[in-house]
């Protein structure tokens, strides 16, 4: 990630620390990053996966109220700690200026506002998109963290352990979905996940063009230009080809991903309806 600083400085001590402040840099302890697939890392993936699988087992029988409390506290969880991360960024990392590159509209974010949204619809074709959306791309980008969690350790313990926790609660609501049968289940039920990621891509791309001056080119939503994307691969493609070459290649190679995520839940499906006695 490109960091984006404005070229207007300012000095701490002129500025008088507010309360939230305050409560940011007293929360800012360091540390050193965690390596990748050492202790910390490998002990916080298999037990948050194991917790994952039980909470998701336990629920897999919840109502409609149930599911609204398990959805919305975990959107709400969401929601506080990543009202914390963008003051930790704005005033501590950045010196009173705002990091465009984390403004809270990328793949991972999407949970966040769907946990928040989705319980409240009618049950329809728009809530189960967001339901299948969440059990295909969303746990997708949870399990791609931890196999490669170059994008979630920080210098700081809030950061590193926000970055943890937000990617595991992606992983908890795609099981917890998955066990309780409102996840992807069927073709038709990927596709509908598709559409919700092209539609929030697109979304993306409008928020990238509206916020492209005031961030001098740096934010990045969903990767999808016009900003060069920084994953690797991607990077290459874009630098070469261009953006507008990248971007669909990129929304395609993500798809199929996610349809690999979908694979296995369909592949059951259509095992237990073949082992099923018929009527």
């Amino acid at each position: 990630m490109v960091e984006w600083v404005s070229e207007t400085t300012y000095s701490k001590e002129a500025i008088p620390i507010s309360f939230l402040e305050a409560i940011i840099e007293a929360t800012a302890w360091g540390m050193e990053k965690p390596k990748a697939y050492g202790p910390f890392h490998l002990i916080f993936t298999f037990v948050g996966l194991a917790v994952c699988v039980f909470l998701a087992y336990l629920l897999r029988h919840t109502g409609k109220r149930g599911n609204r409390a398990v959805l919305l506290s975990v959107g709400i969880f969401l929601a506080v700690t990543e009202i914390y991360k963008q003051l930790f960024y704005y005033y501590y990392i950045g010196d009173h200026t705002y990091q465009w590159w984390i403004f809270p509209f990328q793949l991972c974010s999407v949970p966040m506002y769907l946990c928040l949204i989705a319980p409240f619809l009618k049950e329809g074709k728009v809530q189960s998109a967001m339901y299948h959306f969440m059990t295909t791309f969303n746990l997708l980008g949870g399990l791609m963290a931890f196999i490669e969690p170059s994008g979630i350790v920080h210098e700081y313990w809030t950061l590193t352990l926000h970055a943890f926790l937000w990617h595991m609660m992606l992983i908890f609501v795609g099981f917890y979905l998955i066990a309780s049968g409102r996840g992807a289940k069927i073709l038709k039920d990927y596709r509908s996940s598709v559409v919700m990621f092209l539609v929030l891509a697109a979304m993306a791309f409008i928020i990238n063009l509206i916020f492209w001056i005031p961030s001098e080119g740096s934010i990045k939503m969903f990767y999808v230009g016009p900003a060069i994307s920084p994953l690797a691969v991607f990077e290459q493609i874009a630098t070469t080809c261009g953006w507008y070459v990248n971007t669909p290649i990129y929304l395609a190679a993500v798809s199929l991903g996610a349809y690999l995520i979908f694979l296995p839940v369909y592949l059951w499906e259509r095992r237990k309806k073949n082992v099923l006695p018929k009527e």
